[in-house]
C-alpha cells in the first residue's frame, strides 16, 4: 500500500510545476488510462519500485496571491496530520520569507520527516545563495529546477528511502470494502447498520495500520472486510478545512480497499466533491457501488429513482456502468441489498474470460465495424486477450495501435460490458502492437 507525500510552501515556489513533473513522468510511463480527469493536486509516482501518493496542497487553496499565513498554516496542519512525508519547497530567488520561517517552525515541531527542497536553482550562483535555508532549522536541503527538471531522480531517490518501509498486511482472499463519500453524509451510521451492535461477530484484525481498522463482516453468507479509516485520529483544529481533508482521507481509503461504497446525499444530489472521489476510484481501479442515502427524506413520484439515476450517470459519464441504490442508513432501508452488490461487484472485478471466447466474441464486434482508417492506414485487430492484473484490463493486438482514437476504445469497451457483467469496475484497454 502506497505512502503519502505532501508538498508545501507559499505559493509561487514551484510546488505545481514539481508536482507535475514527478507524476508526468510516472503518467506518460505507466498509466495509460482514459477519461480519467486530472486531479490538480493527487497523483501516483512509481519510483524505483515504490508506490506512492503525491499531493499539492497549493492545489486546495483559493486567491493564492493575497495568500494569509492562516491558510498556509492550515495546509501545513493538514499535510502533518494525513502524510508520511513533507516536502517542504522554498525558492533560492526569494531567499527566507516570514512565512517560510513560520511553516519551518509547524514542522521541525511535528516530528515528522521532512525534506527541504531548495527550488530554481539553475546556476552556481544560485547554488551559493541556497546555503542561507540551513537557518530554517531543517537540516540538509535539495537543490532543484522544478522547470528544467534537473535534481529530481535525486530528490526521488531521497523521498523513496525516506518512505515507511511498507509492510505486506497479511489478508484472507475476500474484498475489502471502503464507505467514501463527502462528511456528514451517514457513513458512519452505514457502517453501523451493516455491522449492527453484534460487534462479536466482528474482530478487527490484529496488526493492521495505524490509520485503518478493517472490521470483519461475516453473516449471511456475506464475508468482507469494511475499511474504516476515520474512527482513529481526533480531527481537532484543522477541521474547517474539510474539502482538503476528506479528499486526503478518502485517497488513503480508496487506496486500502478494493470495493468503494460512495454515499451521496439524497437531498443534494451528486456535487463536485462526489465526482472527485468517482474519479479517484476509477484511477485507482477499485470497484464502485454509489448508495443515494437519507431515502427517507425525499418526496417520491412515480419515476423519481430513475430520474435521479441518470443525473448521476451523466455527471460521471463516460463510467457509467454501476449499480445505484437508494438507501436510508438510519432506517436500514435496503441495507441488505448492498450485501449482494458486494459480491457482484466483487465477482465482476475478479473476472477472468478465456482467451477462445474473449476473441469470438469482440473480433465478431471488431468485424461488424471496424475502427475508422487513418492517415490511409487500414487498422487490423488480429488478437485479444485479458491482462493478469488487479482489475479487468484487455490487450487488443493491432498493426497501427496508434492511429486507434479515444472514440473507437470506448465503443469497444462499451461492447463488452454488453457482453460481460463489468457492472461497478473500471475496465481499462490497451491497443498494441502484435
Amino acid at each position: 500500500m502506497g505512502s503519502i507525500v505532501a508538498i508545501v510552501g507559499r505559493p509561487n515556489v514551484g510546488k505545481s510545476t514539481l508536482f507535475n513533473r514527478l507524476t508526468e513522468s510516472r503518467e506518460a510511463i505507466v498509466d495509460e488510462s482514459s477519461g480519467v480527469t486530472r486531479d490538480r493536486n493527487y497523483g501516483t509516482v512509481l519510483w524505483n519500485g515504490v508506490n506512492f501518493s503525491l499531493i499539492d496542497t497549493g492545489g486546495y487553496v483559493k486567491n493564492s496571491d493575497d495568500i494569509f499565513e492562516g491558510e498556509i498554516n492550515k495546509q501545513v496542519l493538514l499535510a502533518i496530520a494525513e502524510a508520511d512525508l513533507i516536502l517542504f519547497m522554498v525558492d533560492v530567488t526569494a531567499g527566507i520569507h516570514e512565512l517560510d520561517t513560520s511553516v519551518a517552525d509547524l514542522l521541525r515541531r511535528s516530528g515528522k520527516p521532512v525534506i527541504l527542497v531548495v527550488n530554481k536553482v539553475d546556476n552556481g550562483e544560485r547554488l551559493a545563495d541556497a546555503t542561507e535555508f540551513y537557518k530554517l532549522g531543517l537540516g540538509d536541503y535539495f537543490a532543484l529546477s522544478s522547470i528544467n527538471g534537473s535534481g529530481t531522480g535525486d530528490l526521488l531517490d531521497k523521498v523513496v528511502a525516506g518512505l515507511p518501509v511498507q509492510k505486506e498486511e497479511e489478508f484472507p482472499e475476500i474484498p475489502r470494502v471502503a464507505i467514501v463519500g463527502r462528511p456528514n453524509v451517514g457513513k458512519s451510521s452505514l457502517a453501523n447498520s451493516l455491522l449492527g451492535e453484534e460487534r462479536n461477530i466482528v474482530t478487527p484484525l490484529a496488526g493492521t495500520t495505524r490509520d485503518s481498522i478493517y472490521t470483519r463482516y461475516n453473516k449471511f453468507d456475506h464475508d468482507f472486510f469494511l475499511v474504516d479509516t476515520a474512527g482513529l485520529r481526533k480531527k481537532g483544529k484543522v477541521s474547517e478545512d474539510v474539502e482538503f481533508y476528506s479528499v486526503m482521507r478518502a485517497v488513503r481509503t480508496i487506496e486500502k480497499s478494493d470495493i468503494c461504497l460512495l454515499m451521496i446525499d439524497a437531498t443534494r444530489g451528486i456535487e463536485s466533491q462526489d465526482l472527485n472521489i468517482t474519479s479517484l476510484i476509477q484511477k485507482n481501479n477499485k470497484g464502485m457501488i454509489v448508495l443515494v442515502n437519507k431515502w427517507d427524506l425525499i418526496q417520491k413520484e412515480n419515476n423519481t429513482t430513475l430520474l435521479i439515476e441518470k443525473e448521476i450517470k451523466a455527471k460521471t459519464a463516460p463510467f457509467t456502468d454501476y449499480p445505484v441504490l437508494f438507501i436510508s442508513a438510519i432506517t436500514k432501508q435496503r441495507i441488505h441489498n448492498i450485501l449482494e452488490l458486494i459480491d457482484r461487484v466483487n465477482d465482476n472485478r475478479r473476472r477472468k474470460i478465456p482467451t477462445s471466447e474473449l476473441n469470438e466474441i469482440m473480433l465478431g464486434i471488431v468485424a461488424d465495424y471496424p475502427p475508422p482508417a487513418s492517415k490511409g492506414k487500414y487498422i487490423k485487430i488480429k488478437y485479444v486477450t485479458q491482462l493478469p492484473t488487479y482489475s479487468p484490463s484487455f490487450a487488443f493486438f493491432c498493426n497501427f495501435p496508434q492511429y486507434i482514437k479515444e472514440p473507437y476504445k470506448r465503443y469497444i469497451e462499451n461492447r463488452m460490458r454488453e457482453k460481460f457483467d463489468f457492472s461497478g469496475v473500471p475496465i481499462r484497454i490497451f491497443f498494441r502492437k502484435k
